[in-house]
């Protein structure tokens, strides 16, 4: 269960994104100060802190780097009352995964903090490995193995490289890889999701900005680009820039110049630039959405990574990776998973890729009560799934025992996973939905 610590002085909101994230399944602690925050990083060891920009005893955008300090893994969103630039792009700059609004932004906190807890998961067990070497890469499938040989054969150079493939199939892994494998290894690796960000923001956090370039821009900042300097940026999810930055991004392939926001001055950045993109840029090129001229620079190289769906028989390698990695990390003596388990995963679509399969299989651990995981571990939709496929045949379908599980497995996920609240909105008794789990044998 991943820890989302809330640091607020107003009781109210505490309490009431404490409810909201409980629901969702998280466990939740609470700070009401920067001092008391600080003294629960260790305690409760959150992945996420949801922390408040203005605080009694000091401010949430300085926090973030304190806790960046003492935690360097997990993630801060900022929440405030009255957002501004300048506020946003310190806290970016210093480390910090979102900075919104209150109440404005009410229905982006729990997207957010799920895009939170996934970086926190790829920072702490890559999907391809921990050290980011092509030779760390798992997989065996001649997709995989023609991707990675694209990629080892043009980190040598300093080339732009577009990435392409469906969200988690390892984009930033393989990002990190060219890059150290490269001459510019040993300069920074600077990461920027350009879906994360409005186009102002986005301006900012890329070339930085003057003094006075806004109200309250009281402070010359700098940008990726210079501090990528020598080194690599990586531009996740391209195909989201704003089109009128994608010119300013133009000018810097082309010269290797750009202009902070607010001046006249231009400034030269040597930077490796790789992109990627989940989209069809082609597509997105009819569309207006995307420059030609861009699209072209940008994938003088390009590097295909296949869906995992394309590559089943990865599948067990990668599963048994995870359950070795999340056996250790989760205090478990889990060693493999059995026949039947792993039959049912290489059968999945895998929508999610690797990263649905990383959540699935730490998911099976911690429910797992043996040393060996069995299809009884895995995850409720998957359960489902094999219900559904076992009673797709002949006129099961309409036996009013099938009906009545998947309609229980339905309520079940509603709640996620809450026995109680789903025996209410059945309206039967708590034992008699116990008596149901059993009878139909669902491991929940």
């Amino acid at each position: 269960m991943s820890r989302i610590l809330i640091v607020d002085d107003e009781v109210q909101i505490r309490h009431l994104l404490t409810r909201m994230l409980q629901l969702e399944g998280y466990e939740v602690g609470e700070a009401s100060d920067c001092k008391s925050a600080l003294r629960l990083l260790d305690k409760f060891e959150p992945e996420v802190i949801l922390c408040d920009v203005f605080l009694p005893d000091g401010n949430g955008v300085d926090l973030v780097s304190a806790i960046k300090k003492a935690r360097p893994l997990s993630e801060v969103i900022l929440l405030t009352a009255h957002g501004n630039i300048p506020d946003g792009v310190q806290a970016i700059k210093n480390g910090a995964f979102d900075y919104i609004t209150k109440a404005d932004d009410n229905n982006r906190i729990i997207p957010l903090i799920e895009g939170a807890i996934q970086k926190v998961k790829n920072n702490t067990s890559s999907q391809i490995g921990t050290d980011g070497v092509f030779d760390s890469i798992i997989g065996e499938s001649s997709m995989l193995k023609d991707a990675v040989n694209l990629a080892r054969k043009v980190s040598v150079t300093s080339v732009p490289v577009l990435l392409t493939g469906e969200t988690g199939t390892g984009k930033e892994v393989f990002a990190q890889a060219i890059h150290k494998n490269s001459p510019r290894h040993d300069k920074p690796f600077v990461a920027v999701n350009c879906s994360s960000f409005s186009k102002e923001l986005l301006e900012s956090e890329m070339f930085g900005h003057a003094i006075g370039a806004f109200t309250g821009a009281v402070k010359e900042k700098d940008g990726l680009f210079e501090v990528a300097d020598k080194g690599t940026i990586f531009l996740d999810e391209v195909g989201e820039m704003p089109f009128e930055l994608q010119a300013k991004l133009l000018r810097v392939l082309e010269t290797g110049e750009y202009m902070k926001v607010g001046d006249t001055k231009a400034k030269h950045a040597d930077v490796r630039i790789i992109a990627a993109t989940n989209r069809d840029l082609q597509t997105e090129i009819v569309a207006g959405h995307f420059r030609e001229d861009l699209f072209y620079r940008l994938s003088v190289f390009q590097v295909h990574l296949p869906a995992l769906r394309e590559r089943p028989n990865d599948v067990s390698l990668l599963a048994r990776f995870f359950i070795k990695n999340f056996s250790k990390k989760l205090n478990r003596t889990i060693t493999d998973a059995d026949a039947d388990f792993l039959n049912i995963l290489e059968k999945q679509p895998w929508r999610g890729n690797i990263r649905e399969l990383r959540n699935a299989i730490e998911r099976s651990l911690i429910v797992c009560e043996g040393n060996i995981l069995t299809k009884n571990d895995l995850p409720m939709e998957f359960q489902h799934d094999i219900i559904n496929r076992s009673k797709a045949s002949g006129d099961n379908n309409f036996e009013l025992a099938a009906v009545e599980c998947r309609h229980i497995i339905r309520v079940l996920e509603y709640t996620h996973g809450n026995k109680t609240e789903a025996a209410r909105l059945l309206k039967i008794g708590l034992t008699t939905l116990y008596r149901k789990i059993e009878e139909y044998k669902l491991h929940i």
